[in-house]
């Protein structure tokens, strides 16, 4: 602990400084409670969907939403098989010490779209998992931004593997944030 009462040194996490922080400076502090789902029953129950109906079952409010997606304030809003659309709202809380939204936003939207267009193609009791990731970061985002879009397609399905590419784009303005693609290896289908 330093002279001014502040935790520090490797025995304190990045939430035990915020809070200590948080005890002298209320007015430069903010706080969002998060609540989540048991994830791994939610997987368990899509486990017994196709791939489209597990994700249609989401958007529709029908089963959580997994923890990453409350945590990173992102969600699927449009899907059909081979393409989804998903919605983000980054925030403060994605800033990254110089000052704006962190790139691993932006890469785990574009991971999260472009892993569930793959889904989107899923026979039941199949599933998938990254093989690469491929993300080019063209603007910064910041809170000021507003909502992002990303959108993601399959370009290539095989029996054991699939590409997808996807673009982030700032919903108000169409901008491009960002653009990506990733390899996925298809599992028991």
């Amino acid at each position: 602990m330093s002279a001014d009462g502040v935790l520090v040194g490797g025995d304190a996490s990045a939430g035990e400084v915020a809070e200590a922080f948080a005890a002298r400076s209320q007015e430069t502090s903010r706080s969002r409670t998060l609540i989540w789902q048991d994830p791994v029953a939610t997987a368990a129950a899509g486990a017994a969907m196709s791939g489209i109906d597990y994700m249609r079952a989401i958007v529709a409010g029908e089963l959580p939403p997994p923890p990453i997606a409350v945590t990173m304030r992102l969600r699927p809003i449009e899907l059909e098989e081979g393409r989804v659309v998903f919605e983000g709202e980054p925030g403060e809380e994605h800033y990254n010490p110089i000052g704006v939204v962190h790139g691993g936003y932006a890469a785990t939207l574009l991971d999260s779209a472009l892993g569930c267009a793959v889904h989107t193609t899923l026979a039941v009791g199949s599933g998938y998992t990254s093989l690469g990731l491929e993300a080019k970061f063209v603007r910064p985002i910041s809170r000021d931004t507003g909502r992002v879009l990303c959108e993601a397609k399959v370009i290539h399905r095989g029996r054991r593997q699939a590409t997808a590419e996807a673009r982030l784009t700032a919903a108000e303005s169409g901008k491009l944030l960002a653009h990506g693609q990733a390899t996925l290896m298809i599992l028991g289908d």
